[in-house]
């Protein structure tokens, strides 16, 4: 992954769930301490501690993580098809997605991505007008939306 290239938060390096995964989401277990509810007499099962099943807040939308994520890999794709190479030798670029949605218009946002691919020799008026349009709509997620 080249998520130091990518930025618009650390939750795009987020473990993606797996398949079939529509249900509540992963669980944490936390291991009793010592003597609490749930073991023997002595102190100790022959089980083992005893874990209890605890649920883990989530400050970001899965939906919204998820649309991220893919808006990365697509970026990834049309990238290396841009400078014709490998994922690993596209040079170093920093298209934060949330500096995008902060600004006014899309020719601002198109004038800002142009920018950063001075370098590229092929045209890039597609890439960037196919951001744009994945963008659309999306929400920022340096500052989660509260409940």
């Amino acid at each position: 992954w080249r998520t130091a290239a990518l930025r618009g938060g650390a939750a795009l390096a987020a473990p993606a769930p797996g398949p079939g995964s529509g249900g509540p989401g992963p669980r944490v277990y936390f291991q009793s301490p010592p003597g609490a509810a749930g073991e023997g007499p002595g102190g100790a099962d022959d089980e083992g501690p005893v874990r209890r099943q605890g649920k883990v807040t989530v400050k970001y939308d899965r939906k919204e993580l998820r649309k991220r994520l893919n808006l990365e890999e697509w970026i990834l794709e049309q990238l290396t098809r841009l400078y014709d190479c490998q994922e690993e030798e596209i040079p170093e670029l920093e298209i934060d997605v949330d500096e995008l949605l902060d600004m006014e218009s899309d020719d601002t946002r198109a004038a800002r991505v142009k920018e950063l691919l001075v370098d590229c020799y092929k045209p890039t008026e597609a890439f960037i007008s196919g951001l744009l349009d994945k963008i659309r709509g999306m929400q920022k997620l340096s500052t989660p939306q509260k409940k």
